[in-house]
C-alpha cells in the first residue's frame, strides 16, 4: 500500500513583498519536511501575492518575481514544492512552478482566465494550453490553477484520462457569502466524476477589498473530505492518500476506460521524477475543520479584511465616529476584534439634535469595548457656520444643506485627528446607505476604509446580534431603537427611505441580480417603492465612486464588481 503525504500551505502573502512571501514559503516548506510530506503546495501567485493588478505591467516586478523563484529553488530539497508565480516566456502567464532537488522541473500555465466580477486576468496573462503531469514512483499527479477546476470540461478530466491519481489545484479564491459551500460541492463533483483525489489549496488574508477565506481541503475519489483547513487562518493541512486504492478503483471503472479510448489529451508534458515516496515514521491526524455558520464566516471576513488592510499598509491605530447607532457600534466591535482595543479610538460629536440616549449608548459601547474616547461637541461650530451663511442664505428655508453641514463638520474633525495623530478614519456607512446615497460626501463618507460598505442594513443587525452572542458589548437599546442620522428633530432613516427589510430586498434584486422594475414588482413590491429606490441607486453612482474602499462579502459589491458609468442617461423606467 503506497501512500503519498500531501501538505497544503494555506498562507497569507502580501502583494509585492517578495522577501516576506519568500520567507513565508520557506517556513512552510520546512514545516512540511519535518512532517514527512512528499509534496507541499502553495496558493496561486503565492510569490507575488494576489491580485498584483497593474504591477504585472511593470517589467521590474516580473523580473523580481523570477529572481525570488530562482532563490527559492536553491532551498528546496527532499520534498516536491508547487509554488504560484508569474512566468515570463513570449508572454506572461499565471503559473505554478514544480520545484524538486533545487531545480524547477516543470511549469504549468493557467488555462481558464477569469474575467468577470473582481477578476481581470485577461488584461494581464496569456492562456496556457498544456498539461503538466508529474510521474512520482510510478504514480501520477496533475497540476492546475484555480479557475481551471470550475468548468465541467477541465484539466481534471484530462488528468484522469492520463491515469493521474491526484490533482493539485492552487488557488486565490476570494470570499463571498455562500461561495464556500458552492465551491466545496463543485470539488466533490469533480473528484467523483473523475475518480480522482483532489487537493485544493487556497490563500487566506485581506487584500484591499478582497478577503481570501482559505478552507483548503483534500478529497478522496468519492468526494469525501479527508482533511479540511480552518477558514481565515494560516495553516499547513496534511493528508495521506492511498494511491494503490485509487489505481484499483480506476481500473474497474468503465467510464474512464471509454474516455481513454475516445479522448487522448494532447500537449501533455510528463515529468518523471526520481523521487521515492517516503516510508513514514510518524502518523498524522487528518484534521477536518468544523463548518462555520455563514454569519460567523462573514464576521470573520470583516475582521480579517480590516486587520490586513491596516497592518499591510503600515497603519497602527484607527479612529471611528461613535454616534450611538448600530453601524458605528458594529464597526467599533470589528475594529477591536481585528486590531485590539489599544489601537481603536472613538469620537463622540454630539449636536443639538443628538439625543441623550445616543450619547449614553455610545459611551456604554466604548466602556464595554474598553476603548479610549473623546467628546467634541459640534453645536458651536455649526452655529458659526450658520452665522457666516446668514446673509447668503437669507430668505431660504433650512433643508439638507444644514443637515449635510453637520455631517461635514464631523468629517473634518475626524480627518483633523487623523492628520494630527496618524490614525486612519474608518467610515461606518453600510451598503443600504451607499446604494441610495443616504450619506454625505466629505461628511460621514470620509475615511480610509469602509468596513460595512458591502453589508446591507439588515445584515448589520444580524452581525451585531452574532457579535453580542460572543460577549455582550453592543447596548440593547442600540439594537432596538429606530435608526436615525439625528440631523434634525424626529428624523428616522426608514421614514425617509423604506423599512430596511423592504429596501434591502429591492437593492439585492436590482444591484446584485439586475432585475427590472417589472420583475421586482412581480415579486410583491409596490411599484412606486421600487421606482423610488432604483432612481436613488442610479443617480448616486457619483457618490459611490468617491467612497472609500471596503470589504467585499456579497456576490456583487460596488466597485470592481459593479462598474456603472456616472454619466449615463439609460433609465429602467
Amino acid at each position: 500500500m503506497k501512500k503519498i503525504r500531501l501538505a497544503l500551505a494555506q498562507i497569507n502573502p502580501v502583494v509585492g513583498d517578495f522577501e516576506y512571501n519568500y520567507n513565508k514559503i520557506l517556513e512552510f516548506i520546512e514545516k512540511a519536511k519535518k512532517l514527512e510530506a512528499d509534496i507541499v503546495a502553495f496558493p496561486e501567485l503565492a510569490l507575488t501575492g494576489y491580485p498584483p493588478e497593474d504591477l504585472i505591467l511593470k517589467p521590474s516586478f516580473i523580473e523580481k518575481n523570477l529572481y525570488y523563484l530562482e532563490k527559492l529553488k536553491e532551498n528546496v530539497d527532499n520534498i516536491i514544492a508547487i509554488v504560484g508565480f508569474i512566468d515570463k516566456q513570449e508572454d506572461v502567464f499565471n503559473a505554478a512552478a514544480v520545484i524538486y532537488n533545487k531545480e524547477i522541473v516543470g511549469v504549468y500555465h493557467k488555462q481558464f482566465l477569469p474575467n468577470y466580477g473582481v477578476f481581470d486576468e485577461n488584461r494581464y496573462f496569456q492562456k496556457g494550453d498544456g498539461l503538466l503531469l508529474l510521474s512520482i514512483d510510478n504514480y501520477k499527479v496533475g497540476v492546475s490553477i484555480c479557475e481551471d477546476i470550475w468548468y465541467p470540461e477541465n484539466p481534471v478530466n484530462d488528468y484522469a484520462i492520463l491515469g493521474a491519481e491526484v490533482v493539485i489545484n492552487i488557488n486565490a479564491s476570494p470570499y463571498s457569502q455562500g461561495k464556500v459551500k458552492r465551491r466545496e460541492e463543485m470539488l466533490k463533483v469533480r473528484s467523483r466524476d473523475n475518480l480522482i483525489s483532489i487537493a485544493y489549496v487556497n490563500m487566506v488574508g485581506g487584500q484591499d477589498e478582497l478577503v481570501f477565506d482559505g478552507n483548503s481541503l483534500i478529497l478522496d475519489t468519492q468526494g469525501e473530505i479527508l482533511a479540511k483547513a480552518e477558514s481565515f487562518e494560516e495553516e499547513l493541512l496534511l493528508a495521506d492518500i492511498d494511491l494503490d486504492e485509487i489505481f484499483r478503483l480506476q481500473l474497474k471503472d468503465n467510464r474512464l476506460k471509454n474516455l481513454r479510448y475516445l479522448k487522448k489529451p494532447i500537449n501533455v508534458k510528463e515529468i518523471r521524477l526520481d523521487y521515492k515516496i517516503k516510508n513514514k515514521n510518524n502518523q498524522i491526524s487528518q484534521k477536518i475543520a468544523l463548518d462555520r455558520k455563514e454569519i460567523e464566516d462573514t464576521y470573520k471576513a470583516l475582521v480579517v479584511g480590516l486587520r490586513d488592510y491596516i497592518n499591510k499598509n503600515g497603519f497602527k491605530k484607527v479612529v471611528i465616529g461613535l454616534s450611538g447607532g448600530i453601524d458605528s457600534s458594529l464597526t467599533a466591535c470589528i475594529a477591536v476584534d481585528a486590531l485590539g482595543k489599544e489601537n481603536v479610538k472613538g469620537v463622540l460629536m454630539p449636536s443639538q439634535y443628538t439625543s441623550k440616549e445616543s450619547i449614553e449608548d455610545a459611551l456604554e459601547l466604548a466602556k464595554n469595548l474598553d476603548i479610549e474616547t473623546f467628546t467634541i461637541p459640534i453645536k458651536n461650530i455649526f452655529d458659526k457656520y450658520l452665522e457666516e451663511f446668514q446673509e447668503i442664505f437669507k430668505g431660504l428655508k433650512p433643508d439638507t444643506t444644514e443637515e449635510n453641514l453637520q455631517a461635514r463638520i464631523r468629517g473634518n474633525i475626524l480627518m483633523a485627528l487623523s492628520n494630527k495623530f496618524g490614525w486612519i478614519v474608518i467610515a461606518t456607512g453600510n451598503k443600504s446607505e451607499m446604494s441610495v446615497g443616504y450619506s454625505t460626501l466629505y461628511g460621514d463618507m470620509v475615511g480610509g476604509f469602509a468596513v460595512l460598505k458591502d453589508v446591507l442594513k439588515t445584515k448589520v443587525y444580524e452581525l451585531s446580534y452574532y457579535r453580542n452572542s460572543i460577549s455582550k458589548v453592543i447596548p440593547d437599546r442600540v439594537l432596538t431603537k429606530p435608526p436615525s442620522a439625528e440631523l434634525r428633530p424626529n428624523q428616522t432613516d426608514e421614514a425617509e427611505l423604506l423599512p430596511y427589510p423592504i429596501l434591502d430586498q429591492i437593492i439585492q434584486f436590482y444591484v446584485e441580480q439586475d432585475l427590472t422594475v417589472e420583475e421586482i414588482v412581480k415579486l410583491g413590491f409596490e411599484e412606486k417603492d421600487v421606482k423610488k429606490i432604483i432612481n436613488l441607486i442610479d443617480k448616486n453612482e457619483y457618490k459611490r465612486r468617491q467612497a472609500p474602499i471596503g470589504i467585499k462579502i456579497t456576490e456583487r459589491a460596488f466597485g470592481k464588481d459593479r462598474r456603472m458609468p456616472i454619466t449615463n442617461r439609460y433609465k429602467e423606467f
